[in-house]
């Protein structure tokens, strides 16, 4: 039989050079083959080499998918070469979306309205090899989203990602400045952003290309939430939107999903009373909701209604986002994926 060295080395090969390795692993296995079961007098057959060869692919694309999940689950490449523009990133989910993608392989665009914040996240991407390109902004900006399009084609030609991640509420503005704020960043500045770079996904390329859109909604947009009538019917209306472009874009090979998450600890979700603030069209805005638990001191009544009994992380929440932009969910497009700990259910 193959010696445990000789197989593991196989896998690695395979991983690294698969066509060349295959038939490396294809002589090593059909001599092994040959010599432990026809020499044995297990198989009477006129003609092995047919079968030799039947099996030594099958094997082969068996030991393919294996090699897959084991480099998969170090984090080497479910995006590899692949471009993605994610916004919100100086912090919470966005920048954890950006370093799972850039340890995937992925090249990322990164976007944030606090310019220090995003210069952070891009010195960390590049200290782990990830290849990078800031571009500060307002996403709710009318510019933005030429912009960072016109950045993105220009240093990577070429777009298959955007993961569009803003995250603001507004508790302290008057009600109508609130509501049109609310419904500027989550629903107006994504669709816009989707729009500008809609000629580099309508196209009719190579159909197995990985291409999606990934629209961020919450369990407001689902459900809704006595006191949010803002904030979820803008998460309601980028499920739609959501939606609609898989059905418009499908036939270009292009995938849209919606993830729609629980409660997630950032500093949306964290204790209004301290004091994290953005700045929106110049107005200060407080973040935060009163009287809320930090995630340390939180006791089990904080968690009773969630099944898993913990509230979610960001790294939780950017996992969920490589799944749909992932080859994972190559026939997922159309779908609302709850993120809640159970939920819901």
């Amino acid at each position: 039989m193959i010696p445990a060295s000789g197989r593991l080395q196989s896998i690695r090969l395979l991983h690294g050079h698969p066509i060349q390795s295959w038939f490396r692993l294809s002589s090593t296995i059909n001599k092994d083959f040959r010599s432990t079961f026809v020499s044995a007098g297990h198989f009477h057959l006129h003609n092995t080499d047919q079968l030799f060869k039947k099996n030594i692919f099958v094997m082969a694309n068996r030991l393919s998918q294996v090699s897959g999940h084991i480099s998969n689950a170090y984090g080497r490449g479910l995006l590899a070469g692949e471009v993605a523009i994610i916004t919100g990133a100086g912090q919470g989910i966005g920048k954890a979306t950006a370093l799972l993608f850039a340890k995937e392989g992925a090249k990322v665009v990164i976007s944030d309205i606090d310019a220090k914040r995003l210069e952070g996240v891009e010195a960390e991407i590049k200290a782990v090899g990830g290849d990078v390109l800031s571009v500060a902004g307002d996403v709710g900006a009318d510019n933005f989203p030429k912009q960072i399009v016109d950045a993105t084609v220009a240093k990577y030609g070429k777009i298959n990602h955007i993961p569009v991640s803003p995250t603001t509420r507004c508790s302290t503005l008057p009600p109508d400045d609130a509501f049109d704020v609310i419904l500027k960043i989550h629903v107006r500045a994504p669709f816009r952003l989707i729009r500008q770079a809609a000629p580099y996904f309508r196209v009719k390329g190579d159909q197995r290309e990985n291409r999606s859109i990934i629209n961020v909604s919450s369990t407001s947009g689902l459900h809704g939430n006595v006191g949010q009538a803002n904030y979820a019917a803008a998460k309601a209306a980028v499920i739609g939107l959501s939606k609609t472009i898989a059905k418009e874009w499908g036939p270009f090979g292009v995938r849209a999903n919606t993830i729609a998450f629980g409660l997630i600890h950032t500093r949306l979700t964290a204790p209004k009373e301290g004091g994290e603030t953005i700045e929106v069209d110049g107005k200060k805005v407080a973040l935060g909701v009163p009287g809320a638990a930090r995630p340390e001191t939180a006791d089990e009544k904080v968690y009773a209604g969630i099944p898993l009994r913990r509230g979610g992380t960001v790294e939780d929440a950017a996992g969920s986002v490589l799944f749909l932009a992932s080859p994972l969910a190559s026939y997922v497009s159309g779908h609302t994926l709850e993120v809640t700990g159970g939920v819901g259910i």
